[in-house]
């Protein structure tokens, strides 16, 4: 660009800030912030799943009590859906421990942070969806068990395409959590 004053004529030069690129320029280096991201990542992946363990192992923890009073022989047949919701909890757990181990104080972009949170979130709240599924169909399906002993096939079948809304979290998590790029302080 060109400015005049007087008569004499300036030239200048952009620079980085004038072109608007400094602050792009910045996210490539280390940023403090950045762990922060990671760390929540890890928190989502934890919280989140064992929210949805919880919720499923309440919810069918509920049915098989209410079922076993009429028929006591079927609840070691129901367990079935508290133990896919406590696998959840493992989903997120696995996902907590393999984040942490990548989260670092130094050198640690904020490319990696946004990774390792999005691994968290699609690992939690997958978990948490499939656990609230599973919650739902495991207090139906025990009880209509105890009156229908027919619909157990169904009824697991149905579980199992719930607990695969978990698993497809847990595997795009492991993925994300694979995902990291090196930083560099410019200044």
């Amino acid at each position: 660009t060109q400015s005049t004053w007087g008569s004499n004529t300036v030239v200048h030069k952009p620079s980085f800030t004038m072109l608007g690129l400094l602050p792009l320029l910045q996210a490539a280096q280390c940023s403090p912030s950045a762990s922060f991201f990671g760390f929540m990542g890890v928190t989502s992946a934890l919280v989140f799943a064992n929210l949805g363990a919880a919720y499923g192992t309440a919810k069918s923890g509920v049915g098989i009590s209410s079922m076993g009073v009429m028929r006591p022989d079927l609840v070691m047949r129901s367990i079935l859906p508290v133990v896919m919701a406590g696998v959840l909890g493992i989903y997120g757990l696995i996902t907590a421990v393999i984040l942490i181990q990548a989260v670092k104080d130094t050198a640690y972009s904020l490319y990696s942070g946004y990774a390792h949170l999005a691994s968290g979130l699609a690992c939690g709240l997958s978990s948490l969806a499939a656990g609230m599924a599973i919650g739902i169909v495991g207090d139906a399906g025990v009880r209509a068990n105890g009156q229908q002993p027919k619909l157990f096939v169904g009824m697991i079948l149905i579980l199992i395409f719930a607990e695969a809304l978990g698993l497809y979290g847990l595997i795009v998590a492991l993925i994300l959590s694979q995902k990291t790029a090196p930083c560099s302080n410019l200044g």
